[in-house]
């Protein structure tokens, strides 16, 4: 009796031991003795992080022997294990991972610290996939963004109705200046050279300047965060060009040193073609070059980095009218009025285009919680564009510009418990300069601007999860400029009453003058993103931006020779002040997520090109678009899910419509891309060398509001007779229909080296179609049916 008693005993008394609760807790700290926030705590199945005295507290642990994890980005992490018989105290001292606070800041470094703005992201796949298109194709894969287009491979990227000089785009932390005004201008980016792309919708991004009124595209390069070293080579195939790229790249890692990459593009494409005709004269060429190398030490990160950009863009030679008749037969023909036979040369008018870009940066970390950073840039950029020339003149081009422009930057972080500041300025100075020996009055004159700029951003975490941040930005610009004017052309624009003090002196029939311009500029965001129960989150922001008037929209004064039209400037503009209100709400489930941002946008001193008569020169009559201002308010909404189905299939909808109103005139903007949306239907099949199968529907409905900016002309017969009619460059396309197929498969195929397969077919279904975005829709169809091949080797 006394030993079953005693049995009884010690079962109780061990079960007792094992399921008793006890309390862990204690404090953690940096080796510079300060308390560290947010580190995270994990022992048996339960988890928690530090509160702002670095302290935590861990209830109802079991008793017995247990592990414990303590990590923290930026340092080393701590796995240990105990026994815990009783209540215990346990501090911990964190030691810092340089390498690894590195790679965090890297990764900060080219994103907003507003936390208002929910960032869409294009990951690194997707871009692989677009590997032998543009920048402008590859950000069309978020909702929201658009393409102002030129042909088939000039591509600008639209956000949210914005374009051009109102969408910076940030490489690698630089804001790239490559004579950006212009509709015809495509940036001067590598795509394969990207790692990640970001597009902020709006402007808060402060810190990279006051003046992004649509938004910010921000590219960040491939990053190495571990000692390795792997390279990647491409090989794109088309069919629509009859050409392809390559491209290759070696990336370099080490622990606590050295690390590099270098990275080289080669692209030939010949003449694209429409379903029905050849596109004669759309081939384009690219030799491209990336190179970076970098040093981490203990306290400091020091970095150089250098990129190339080299293209010779062929321009359709069915869109270079010699005269306002041929704009007008081209119109009303729907017909290309040059179809050649496919050729891999490029003639006039075409684009040669050459972009260097080089920066230095320093980085130097007090602690884990404070950071500077000290950038010099600088950046080069040469614009040659070739018009159809008679004898000699042919080769010589009708628009030569060399833009030189240096940048300094400064900028400070410190996180100070539940507190993120960031402020910082900058300096820059640019020369453009429009070289005379191209015999023709240059579009763009010589001019210098001198820029500076302030700003401060902080973001402040509450315990409830809602997070407010808000911003600041002061910036003084001076633009000063030499230009010959005519005469007449003054007196036309009222130059003579509004600004005698720019005449330096008069030449013949021409004066000389030389417009100056200062601006002191205000930019401002707020707002709060708040986290509810179940993943729902809420951001909303409101936004001030402040745009001074480009080069463009200023001085441009005569024949564009690319794009067949006369364009002209106001120097009477003034600068553009923008309001913006969006607000997002995402939610995720466990195979269902959505994203809805509603958005309404008002700009006062909105400045547009418009279609306005035609004019008659020594070379033929041409269209006259010429720079003015409204009061504009645009309104829209950008949708979209996701939703995995089973582990195999997964459909993704995107969506995304904008309005936009001239209020002053009572009229639609131009350029407002329609109504359009996409579904893509996905399989997997990992088991199949990972196979992807993907089908993808795009609709873009015909654009309903328009302005109507058609006008008289006469037009001269074979005999010398003027008859009059109206020109209609205003209606829209009708809409289209598109499907598209992609797939891939993935094999080992040699020691440490992956190859991927890639099978893609763009309009299946070759089908006609124009774009109202694209610029010369009155001259041709879009590209129609491209089968591509991608082989990839990761190795």
């Amino acid at each position: 009796m006394r030993a079953k008693s005693y049995s009884v005993f010690v079962f109780f008394w061990f079960t007792a031991l094992v399921f008793s609760q006890n309390k862990l807790s204690g404090t953690i700290t940096t080796e510079t003795k300060k308390n560290l926030e947010g580190c995270h705590v994990h022992i048996g199945n339960k988890t928690v992080n530090t509160n702002k005295n670095g302290f935590y507290e861990i209830k109802d642990v079991p008793s017995g022997t247990l592990k414990v994890s303590l990590s923290f980005v930026g340092y080393q992490t701590i796995d240990t294990v105990i026994t815990l018989t009783s209540d215990r105290e346990l501090n911990f001292v964190m030691k810092q991972n340089t390498e690894a606070l590195y790679e965090v800041l890297v990764k900060q470094k080219n994103t907003t610290p507003n936390q208002s703005v929910l960032e869409q992201k294009v990951k690194a796949a997707t871009i692989e996939k677009f590997s032998n298109q543009s920048l402008g194709d590859v950000l069309q894969e978020v909702a929201g963004v658009s393409g102002l287009k030129t042909g088939s491979t000039v591509v600008k990227p639209i956000v949210n109705g914005m374009f051009g000089s109102r969408v910076p785009i940030i490489n690698n932390n630089v804001r790239m200046q490559d004579q950006e005004w212009g509709t015809e201008h495509a940036p001067n980016f590598d795509i394969n050279a990207a790692g990640k792309i970001t597009v902020i919708k709006g402007a808060s991004g402060l810190q990279y300047g006051g003046d992004a009124v649509g938004g910010l595209v921000i590219l960040e390069p491939i990053q190495v965060r571990k000692d390795t070293l792997f390279g990647r080579t491409m090989l794109n195939l088309a069919s629509n060009g009859r050409g392809g790229s390559v491209t290759t790249s070696l990336h370099k890692g080490n622990d606590l040193g050295w690390s590099w990459n270098v990275l080289g593009t080669f692209k030939y494409m010949g003449d694209r073609e429409a379903p029905d005709y050849v596109l004669s004269n759309t081939g384009n060429r690219e030799s491209n070059f990336t190179g970076d190398v970098k040093y981490t030490g203990k306290h400091y990160f020091l970095s150089g980095f250098y990129s190339y950009y080299n293209a010779t863009i062929g321009i359709l030679s069915a869109s270079h009218t010699g005269s306002i008749n041929d704009l007008y037969n081209s119109i009303n023909n729907q017909k290309p009025s040059v179809i050649n036979d496919f050729t891999y040369t490029i003639d006039n008018p075409k684009q040669e285009v050459q972009h260097h870009l080089a920066k230095l940066n320093y980085q130097y970390y007090f602690d884990e919680t404070a950071s500077l950073s000290s950038q010099y840039s600088f950046q080069f950029n040469k614009r040659l564009e070739f018009d159809v020339r008679r004898g000699s003149f042919n080769n010589l081009a009708a628009l030569d510009l060399e833009l030189s422009t240096h940048n300094l930057n400064v900028d400070f972080k410190k996180t100070y418990h539940d507190w993120h500041l960031k402020s910082g300025i900058n300096a820059g100075f640019q020369n453009n300069f429009a070289s005379p020996a191209t015999g023709i009055r240059p579009l763009i004159p010589n001019y210098e601007k001198l820029d500076a700029g302030i700003y401060g951003i902080a973001s402040v975490s509450l315990s409830d999860g809602l997070v407010l941040d808000g911003g600041l930005r002061y910036d003084f610009s001076k633009v000063d400029a030499k230009k010959f004017y005519f005469k007449s052309r003054w007196t036309e624009r009222g130059y003579d009453v509004l600004f005698p003090q720019f005449v330096v002196r008069e030449v013949g029939d021409q004066i000389l003058a030389h417009p100056n311009f200062t601006f002191h500029n205000l930019s401002a965001s707020l707002g709060f993103r708040k986290t509810f129960d179940k993943q729902w989150d809420w951001y909303t922001n409101i936004s001030l931006a402040t745009r001074n008037p480009n080069p463009s929209e200023f001085f441009s004064d005569g024949l564009h020779h690319s794009t067949g039209i006369i364009e002209l400037g106001d120097l009477a503009l003034k600068k553009e002040q923008s309001l913006k209100l969006s607000t997002t709400l995402q939610k995720a489930w466990t195979a269902f997520s959505f994203e809805i941002n509603p958005y309404i946008h008002t700009v006062q001193n909105y400045m547009f090109l418009r279609p306005v008569g035609a004019e008659t020169t020594i070379r033929g009559a041409f269209p006259v678009w010429e720079y003015q201002q409204t009061k504009a308010l645009l309104g829209g909404v950008d949708v979209q899910t996701n939703w995995t189905i089973s582990s195999q299939w997964q459909h993704r909808f995107t969506m995304a419509y904008i309005k936009g109103n001239d209020l002053d005139n009572d009229e639609p903007l131009i350029d407002m891309p329609p109504f359009h949306f996409t579904n893509t239907i996905e399989f997997k099949k990992k088991e199949w060398h990972e196979l992807l199968l993907e089908l993808k529907s795009e609709v873009v409905m015909r654009q309903q509001s328009f302005p109507n900016n058609n006008f008289d002309i006469n037009l001269v017969d074979s005999d010398g007779n003027l008859s009059p009619a109206l020109l209609d460059i205003s209606t829209p396309p009708a809409g289209y229909h598109l499907l598209h197929f992609y797939s891939e498969m993935k094999f080992h195929t040699f020691y440490k080296t992956t190859t991927t397969l890639g099978f893609s077919v763009q309009n299946i279904f070759n089908t006609n179609y124009r774009d109202y975005l694209n610029r010369q829709r009155f001259f041709a169809d879009e590209v129609g049916r491209n089968f591509q091949i991608q082989i990839k080797f990761n190795y």
